[in-house]
């Protein structure tokens, strides 16, 4: 198999995440604009976050992150990889379809442990309803997770990067749909304002589970591997993938809890269980587009390096995959941080998201662009740990964050509101990167090393992404009259961030922060 050019996999990766980030925000301003942040949309935010936390849990994180690797090895050796990615599809089925039926019973306890603040009005029974329909989605797309890992580590990023894309198109049809759709669509028995379009929002995901699992398996039997699912087989190396995705598992536990220590807090607090979901989809954008991309692609790299006992050349990934963090999240952490008012205002503010709501929405937009480089470094440092199987110090170290996250978050929410929940993600995101960073380097030897190039990286990247935020709260200040009101807001917002691009990007050059040239470089192929 050809070396993977890592930069060049980060920018397929990134390029096709873009996309689906783009789409998101399209979604989710129609989400803005018809549901606002009433009981509809708190509603459907927490239904939609049940199947995907337990995909996160399962599927994307404890599963694949023991899979990947395994299978990596089993590709580079020659061994019967399709096998074991079909024993892997099945074990992982069998366990989601009970999960899933149990939930569907139990759907209403589900709802109150991630918001129990619904407990005291009809958001429990609408979110009840809504979660029914969607949680199936879980099936879907932890088999299209499994089949995209299997497509990562054969090299092949495009399809798997893609699938997202089509959960937001739907979803964006399905509102499309939903505006036309008369009130009487939806359960009978209560009414809410928005009610029949959250019922078809609802449908909408599990149609985009189907059509995403549909493309990554033709994608993988394109590649030469036909993932079909048999009676599960308990063989000597399923035991030892659930042996090593069991620590993986409680990892992936773990940040959940955060998740759901999060949303627990919000829902006391009327509305913000909404302006938090906006506000995480404004720094998921360059979270999704650079750390994501960093993930996927550095994992079943680091994996064949290790299995070739190329130690050097997994220094270098590592380190070339912190530099690219670094140089694309530090700018974009810093616009999050001195701009929120205007990025959530143009794209967010109409119909029944108010100003109140774009004020709530930025302020908690600015605590987590705190945290979006330490959200991203972390996708670089934990395959240090995965591409060896360890999965047990992760998890400890999660640990840890957890418990941060909890004091924060809950210790703080009487005094400082519902942002205490994104200080909360914010500073736990911090303590994980710095006892990821800790333990790599204590346990892992020269691959966890920082080299010669990256530390002299790190001061011009950020003096070039303060000199970009300078710039940007001048002319944001300056041009205050145009962001606020009218369709001139939109060509403002996007004169104000290409501005920011050629500021960071020049600054970049000057600095000596990024080369062009080397950016080139790592992108030609052989």
């Amino acid at each position: 198999m050809k070396p993977i050019r890592l930069i060049a996999g980060f920018l397929t990766v990134g390029v096709w995440t873009l996309l689906s980030r783009v789409l998101g925000f399209a979604r989710d301003i129609l989400i803005a604009g018809i549901l606002g942040t009433g009981p509809v949309a708190e509603a459907f935010f927490v239904a939609f976050a049940l199947p995907n936390m337990f995909r996160r849990f399962f599927a994307e994180g404890a599963f694949n992150m023991a899979f990947v690797p395994m299978f990596s090895k089993k590709v580079e050796s020659g061994g019967d990889a399709e096998g074991f990615a079909r024993d892997a599809l099945s074990g992982l089925a069998t366990i989601l379809i009970g999960l899933t039926v149990v939930a569907l019973v139990f759907m209403p306890f589900l709802v109150l442990a991630m918001a129990g603040g619904f407990a005291a009005d009809n958001r429990l029974e609408i979110a009840t309803v809504f979660g029914r329909i969607v949680f199936p989605y879980i099936l879907l797309i932890s088999m299209a997770a499994l089949l995209s890992g299997v497509l990562n580590a054969l090299g092949r990023f495009a399809a798997a990067a893609a699938a997202p894309v089509i959960l937001n198109v739907i979803l964006v049809g399905a509102l499309w749909y939903a505006t036309g759709a008369p009130e009487s669509v939806g359960p009978e028995g209560f009414e809410a304002a928005g009610l029949a379009e959250g019922y078809i929002l609802s449908w909408g995901v599990l149609v985009a589970g189907v059509a995403q699992l549909a493309l990554v398996w033709v994608a993988a039997r394109r590649a030469g591997i036909t993932v079909i699912p048999r009676r599960p087989r308990l063989t000597p190396e399923m035991k030892r993938l659930a042996r090593i995705a069991a620590p993986a598992a409680l990892a992936g536990g773990v940040v959940q809890v955060n998740l759901l220590v999060g949303r627990q807090v919000a829902s006391f607090f009327d509305g913000a269980i909404a302006w938090l979901a906006y506000a995480d989809r404004l720094y998921q954008l360059p979270l999704g587009v650079v750390g994501i991309a960093v993930g996927i692609v550095l994992l079943p790299d680091l994996s064949r390096r290790i299995a070739a006992q190329d130690s050097i050349g997994g220094q270098n990934a590592f380190n070339r995959a912190c530099e690219f963090s670094l140089a694309l999240t530090v700018p974009a952490a810093i616009a999050l941080i001195v701009i929120p008012g205007p990025i959530v205002g143009v794209l967010f503010q109409r119909g029944a998201f108010d100003a109140s709501d774009t004020a709530a929405t930025a302020l908690a937009v600015a605590i987590y662009g705190a945290g979006l480089p330490a959200f991203v470094l972390q996708k670089a440092l934990q395959p240090l740990f995965f591409a060896r199987e360890d999965t047990r110090r992760p998890f400890y170290y999660a640990l840890v964050s957890m418990v941060v996250n909890a004091v924060v978050a809950i210790g703080l929410a009487p005094v400082i509101g519902f942002t205490a929940a994104a200080w909360g993600t914010t500073l736990a995101g911090w303590a994980l990167v710095v006892l990821l960073a800790l333990g790599a380097r204590k346990r892992l030897g020269e691959a966890a090393t920082i080299d010669p190039r990256l530390r002299r990286r790190v001061p011009p990247i950020v003096l070039s992404a303060a000199l970009m935020g300078a710039v940007l709260w001048a002319a944001a200040w300056a041009g205050a009259p145009l962001l606020e009101s009218g369709s001139s807001r939109y060509a403002a917002l996007a004169g104000l961030v290409g501005l920011g691009i050629v500021v960071y990007f020049a600054a970049a050059q000057v600095t000596g922060a990024m080369r062009l040239a080397e950016l080139k470089g790592a992108m030609r192929r052989g």
